[in-house]
């Protein structure tokens, strides 16, 4: 499990790499890791909820290493989800299964504060909203890797124990602090 989770992190990574020497002057001259125990650490610290790792700069743009866990839920009528505006997300699900929701119509849609520190720091301008019918229901469980672009919706109908996964960000409007690293990894 953390040889095939190493694998998909290196693809995503080196796949970044490759768009930053093809688009930029001036790319990156050294390589950043992010180690299965500083995710690990992340998520013993956080527990639950979307904790960034790390945003590295690229040149062109910034790239964010994310990790999140969701805890067990019933399927319910309502099911909520969030877009991000800027950022498109990379799911890479590293434990657990569950009903990801994604596209369609929506509604009653909020925007996230400005100061909020999941804009801020972990994804940038967002909007929560009300599915009305969502365009894709699927199942996802450890192994799968799901794209999901900016401004589409996203949410979680259900979820049996739990499902933990990477998130990979590319940020090509520089919205995240590049430099960011947890403070769980500054002790």
């Amino acid at each position: 499990m953390r040889r095939m989770f190493a694998t998909a992190l290196s693809v995503f990574i080196m796949a970044s790499a490759v768009v930053t020497l093809a688009q930029s002057g001036t790319p990156p001259t050294l390589a950043t890791d992010v180690t299965a125990a500083e995710i690990q650490a992340v998520i013993k610290a956080a527990g639950s909820g979307d904790q960034e790792v790390k945003i590295i700069d690229m040149g062109r743009y910034n790239l964010g290493i994310a990790v999140l866990r969701q805890n067990a839920r019933k399927a319910g009528a309502a099911i909520t989800g969030l877009n991000h505006t800027k950022v498109t997300e990379v799911y890479y699900i590293i434990s657990g299964s569950g009903t990801l929701v994604t596209g369609g119509e929506v509604g009653d849609v909020k925007p996230m504060a400005a100061d909020n520190q999941l804009v801020t720091t972990v994804v940038g301008p967002s909007n929560n909203a009300v599915f009305r019918k969502p365009a894709q229901v699927r199942t996802v469980s450890a192994g799968d890797v799901v794209v999901i672009p900016a401004g589409v919706y996203h949410g979680w109908r259900e979820i049996p124990d739990h499902v933990e996964y990477v998130s990979v960000r590319p940020d090509p409007e520089k919205v995240l602090p590049a430099g960011y690293i947890n403070p769980t990894l500054k002790k």
